[in-house]
């Protein structure tokens, strides 16, 4: 954690910020060690308080080693207030996790303290050792619990059923939680990018679109997979092999020193020049960590923020067609120096179920 305290102290003096005030639970947790649920951090160049309720008192102790520990009562904020001092001028605030209203009130407490928004979440892009460690582990839950459901997977089965049995899959190999709510989508359904599981029935012939990842000591994985129960049509395997094609392509332009959109636009081309682009909406690919959606973006409108080693990508290009279903294929990478380090095993071949 000294580490992680060092680099947001050199935070506030690139900022020229006296204190930084932490909210998000994924940040809190980076910077601090503590896992619980509710609780602010303030930090200075000098101290680290960390202020939470009875319920963490015990909890923040054990975890948040470099921090003094503050109870607060019914009213949080005044306690924050209080926490304050008098020597402190200007104070960063996470502008895009903090409510007006927090805001509002932190604004009449803090009556002589210039409140500055900033944005915390890039000291988290590059991963350490530590770090990489966990999240490999979350992607060997995600795969042990893909290889199960292709053991279990056949028709008649409805989607929550099988979101179902893969989540209890990564349960029982460790996983605290889903990454995110499981997407099945099946037939005509894999259209929706985002199709989370439903009750409908999977039929014979359908492709299933399964993306499903696991949370492991609060770091996510992020797997997209899909298959077809039964035989497989020439047009499925046609679109399917695109989207590979695409994906091979995205994955081989990923190294250090790329920026995002220009990753995003290799595995894009491919697409486009197969006839689909209209067809692929949404972008290649997203950091991953301690939330399941962070930076960097591989995406048209990131246009600034270049890979660096140690970050942890998605990479899924996919196609969906209205009315007939859709095709994506994601791994989870880490980016190196001369390309990346895929950490997803599972395969990739076609796989055509019964």
């Amino acid at each position: 954690m000294n580490d992680r305290l060092g680099k947001l102290r050199d935070f506030l003096n690139d900022k020229k910020l006296d204190a930084v005030l932490v909210s998000t639970p994924e940040n809190r947790r980076y910077l601090s060690g503590f896992t619980g649920s509710s609780g602010y951090l303030l930090i200075t160049r000098t101290d680290a308080k960390l202020i939470t309720d009875f319920r963490y008192i015990e909890q923040a102790g054990n975890q948040a080693k470099q921090f003094e520990i503050i109870r607060h009562g019914n009213k949080p904020l005044e306690t924050v207030a209080k926490s304050v001092s008098s020597t402190l001028r200007r104070i960063g605030f996470e502008s895009d996790h903090l409510t007006f209203g927090v805001y509002d009130s932190l604004h009449t407490l803090l009556k002589n303290i210039e409140l500055q928004p900033v944005q915390l979440d890039g000291l988290r892009m590059s991963k350490d050792a530590g770090e990489i460690a966990l999240i490999r582990t979350a992607v060997e839950i995600a795969d042990a619990a893909f290889s199960h459901i292709l053991t279990w997977l056949r028709p008649g089965l409805t989607e929550f059923t099988v979101a179902a049995e893969l989540e209890f899959a990564m349960r029982k190999q460790g996983a605290e939680k889903p990454a995110f709510d499981t997407i099945v989508a099946s037939g005509a359904r894999g259209a929706l990018p985002h199709g989370i599981a439903s009750d409908k029935v999977i039929a014979d012939g359908d492709l299933i679109t399964m993306d499903f990842g696991a949370v492991y000591q609060g770091y996510h994985s992020d797997i997209t997979r899909t298959v077809c129960v039964g035989k497989a049509s020439a047009r499925q395997r046609e679109i399917y092999d695109i989207v590979l094609a695409a994906q091979l392509a995205g994955l081989k332009a990923v190294q250090a020193g790329k920026i995002g959109k220009d990753v995003d636009a290799v595995a894009r081309r491919v697409i486009a020049a197969a006839g689909y682009g209209e067809y692929f909406g949404h972008s290649l690919g997203h950091g991953v960590g301690l939330a399941i959606h962070e930076a960097p973006a591989l995406s048209p409108g990131n246009t600034a923020i270049a890979l660096a080693e140690n970050m942890l990508v998605t990479v899924e290009p996919g196609i969906y067609l209205p009315e007939w279903g859709g095709v994506r294929i994601e791994d989870t990478v880490v980016v190196t120096a001369g390309g990346c380090d895929i950490l997803t095993a599972s395969s990739k071949q076609f796989i055509e179920i019964g």
